[in-house]
């Protein structure tokens, strides 16, 4: 089950470097975030002057209870929300700088992310829904797009519901596609927040080996989970506890790829 991975095309590997514009040799480089919500009950800190790097082709699990900063530090990385204070490296980007329009093309290119809960736009059909980032980012020409979205379902092994709306498929099945979708552009950088949370086991097995696999092509997964069983599998856990990082753990299983993969600069333009 989903034994074969998309390959990394062989043109972009000419551009990688040891060494990022902004200097940095980390992938991922978060340096001192501190993240502040305003509630009713006054100010919640989400995070608190957290500092975590990431190479190239890890595989790492973010774990921790409910509240402990799992999602918002993912959410941080992604371009998604933004620090109170401090620093988020990625490649050459300075996520934390980046304007919202210059944030979402940067994301369409580099980072693909899964939901727990999918996120498939209802009205568009499954190959549809993964051709999306595409059309977004104006990647690839029309029929390139059409062929590689189908390609892809077949690596995740949806090809024959191409055609059907996300309702019209189960919810591993539309894990499935999120999974697809977030390949769509071949970004580096996967973050998975919960990919496996409403996944019955043989699928869930199903989604982490399609994982290990990726991390062998080269892409740099962080996988919020919430499985330490699960987390045990991959290169590093890094457990999480009232926002901040309370152990940062190797583990023995998993190897580094050779080949690194290039984030692309982002357009400060």
């Amino acid at each position: 089950m989903l034994r074969r991975w998309f390959m990394r095309n062989g043109s972009k590997q000419e551009m990688l470097r040891s060494r990022y514009r902004n200097g940095n040799e980390h992938l991922i480089d978060v340096r001192g975030v501190v993240k502040a919500y305003e509630t009713v009950a006054g100010p919640f800190i989400a995070l608190k002057d957290v500092d975590l790097q990431v190479d190239t082709s890890e595989f790492v699990a973010v774990i921790g209870k409910s509240g402990s900063g799992k999602s918002t530090l993912v959410n941080m990385i992604a371009g998604i929300d933004r620090p109170t204070s401090g620093e988020v490296l990625v490649g050459d980007a300075a996520v934390h700088e980046l304007s919202e329009g210059q944030l979402a093309v940067w994301r369409g290119r580099n980072v693909g992310v899964i939901f727990q809960f999918f996120q498939l736009l209802p009205t568009l059909t499954v190959i549809e829904n993964v051709m999306l980032p595409m059309d977004f980012c104006h990647m690839y020409s029309s029929q390139e797009r059409q062929e590689r979205a189908m390609h892809l379902l077949e690596q995740v092994e949806m090809a024959r519901h191409a055609d059907k709306l996300p309702s019209a498929v189960s919810g591993g099945e539309q894990q499935r596609v999120a999974i697809a979708r977030a390949l769509a552009n071949d970004p580096p950088i996967i973050l998975a927040d919960e990919p496996t949370g409403n996944l019955d086991s043989k699928t869930a097995e199903g989604v982490l080996q399609l994982f290990e696999g990726l991390v062998e092509q080269g892409k740099t997964i962080l996988m919020v989970t919430h499985d330490r069983d699960l987390a045990k599998r991959v290169m590093r856990t890094i457990n999480l506890a009232d926002g901040e990082i309370v152990d940062d753990v190797v583990n023995h299983k998993g190897k580094k790829a050779i080949v690194p993969a290039p984030v692309a600069e982002a357009d400060h333009a």
